[in-house]
């Protein structure tokens, strides 16, 4: 026992001595440069989901995590720097970032619950998240570097999809406080929470417009999912195409003028596009494939989706008017959520 004891004071000596000379995870650099008209979605080659990326004209496909885990894809950061997806790579549920180029992956949220559904704010200081580190699932904000994690909603029911305003001061989500999936609104510091649907069916999946002034979401208020729009203070609520057949996957187009979403309403899944002005819509892939999962480049010029008019998925593009359709991947394998780098 006492030559254990005699030990210690060497092992903490050890310890000390390695923190003294800069000792643990080795520093993050600065991320290189952005990358030009690359489009990063998942794919499943090997035996698990990986993060691949693809140049736009569908050359340069490369695996960036190539992790026997499962890692999914969530976005860019605002500045095209940096990916930030979710893997069970460390034995639960974390929120990871790394370079655009797959290089330096980090833990970001490190703990022993599960943290999900990370979005990054526009301005690149924050990201939302949520987790169930507190018994049910809540929000929480962090630092772009990991740290500062502090929860935001209290609530006993489950709260979750957290969505940023284009200025970064305020958060979109939902949350089943009031009994079923409502849109909610709040500060960026979690004060001012404020419901904005109030309806017996689920509405969900809230999508600021490019300039604040208007939230998208999905809603089965009239049976199915359909896309609603509203004023981001929840007035004038009301669904620019409704259809009987169910309707999601939504993005607003870099202008806020169009939304592109996916639908079943001519009986297979396709891309459409409905113009707000005048609510006029669109099938722009029209392909007896099931087409889904579309998300638009930053100038708004091209909509990049998920096809299964191969038989398995692919990535796509075409312009904005379903014109000019290109094939972007080609393997046997299946990939999906394409993401343009901002």
């Amino acid at each position: 026992m006492l030559a254990k004891l005699s030990f210690i004071p060497f092992l903490l000596a050890v310890l000390y001595g390695v923190a003294a000379c800069g000792g643990g995870p080795e520093p993050i650099p600065t991320p290189p440069p952005a990358p030009v008209d690359k489009i990063i979605f998942m794919a499943d080659h090997e035996d698990s989901d990986d993060i691949f990326v693809v140049g736009a004209d569908g050359t340069g496909l490369a695996n960036l995590t190539k992790s026997p885990h499962d890692d999914v894809v969530y976005s860019w950061s605002p500045d095209g720097r940096q990916i930030l997806f979710v893997s069970d790579r460390d034995g639960n549920s974390e929120i990871y970032a790394m370079h655009a180029d797959g290089g330096y992956p980090h833990n970001l949220s490190r703990h022993p619950a599960d943290d999900g559904f990370p979005s990054w704010s526009p301005d690149g200081q924050k990201i939302a998240f949520v987790t169930n580190r507190d018994g049910n699932w809540e929000i929480y904000v962090m630092d772009a570097d990991g740290s500062g994690q502090t929860r935001l909603t209290t609530s006993p029911a489950v709260d979750g999809h957290p969505a940023w305003s284009p200025d970064s001061s305020r958060l979109a989500f939902v949350s089943q406080r009031d009994g079923n999936d409502d849109i909610y609104v709040m500060n960026s510091d979690g004060t001012d929470q404020t419901r904005l649907t109030i309806h017996p069916a689920m509405d969900t999946k809230p999508a600021w417009s490019p300039d604040g002034s208007r939230i998208a979401f999905e809603s089965e208020r009239e049976g199915s999912a359909d896309v609603y729009v509203m004023n981001a203070d929840g007035t004038d609520q009301y669904s620019p195409a409704p259809s009987e057949a169910p309707d999601g996957d939504l993005a607003w187009s870099p202008d806020g003028q169009t939304i592109v979403f996916s639908s079943e309403r001519d009986g297979n899944a396709e891309v459409y596009l409905v113009r707000l002005s005048d609510n006029s819509l669109a099938n722009l892939t029209n392909d007896p494939g099931q087409d889904v999962l579309p998300s638009w480049s930053p100038d708004g010029q091209k909509i990049i989706f998920t096809s299964l008019r191969e038989e398995n998925a692919d990535i796509y593009s075409m312009a904005k008017d379903g014109s000019d359709l290109q094939r972007l991947t080609e393997h046997p394998g299946s990939e999906w959520k394409p993401l343009w780098v901002p």
